[in-house]
């Protein structure tokens, strides 16, 4: 009976031994795994940081507009845009067909009246709208404009 008990007593001494030993290996497998998605994750981040283009911007010459007669009369708007594409191509395009930028923004700015371009929200809803006219295509067969934004670098009323 002694030898027994001495046996058993082997091996539950080997078992709990390969129990903490599968365990660390567990714990050592999950913790690199781990690691190599945090070093993923960094490098696809740097990755990104590395292939951040900057943007491209086209500055529009600043033009004088009557604009359309209120109740003050006659007002002029001064204004000078510059426009944020996403790509050479796209700013190549406008900058060709630069005489029909400026008349379809002088055409769209003469239509308006100063109480719709004095607000922060008229000025937002006038950058919309110079994205949709500019939008249009300027030739036959043109690509899509990529235009981002519509930056007012200059805009008095008077």
């Amino acid at each position: 009976m002694a030898e027994k008990s001495g046996g058993s007593k082997k091996l539950l001494w080997i078992m709990i031994i390969l129990v903490l030993l599968s365990s660390a290996g567990a714990a050592a497998a999950i913790y690199m795994v781990m690691d190599q998605r945090d070093d993923g994750s960094a490098d696809a981040e740097m990755q990104q940081a590395m292939e951040r283009e900057p943007p491209i911007f086209m500055r529009i010459e600043p033009f004088t507009v009557n604009l359309a007669d209120d109740s003050y009369g006659s007002r002029l708007l001064y204004t000078g845009v510059t426009l944020r594409v996403g790509n050479e191509e796209s700013k190549a395009i406008l900058e060709e067909h630069m005489p029909q930028v400026r008349s379809r923004l002088l055409m769209l700015l003469s239509g308006k009246q100063a109480d719709e371009l004095t607000s922060s929200e008229g000025k937002q809803q006038l950058a919309q709208a110079i994205v949709d006219r500019l939008n249009v295509p300027l030739t036959e067969n043109q690509p899509p404009l990529d235009l981002r934004e519509v930056l007012f670098t200059e805009f008095i009323v008077q």
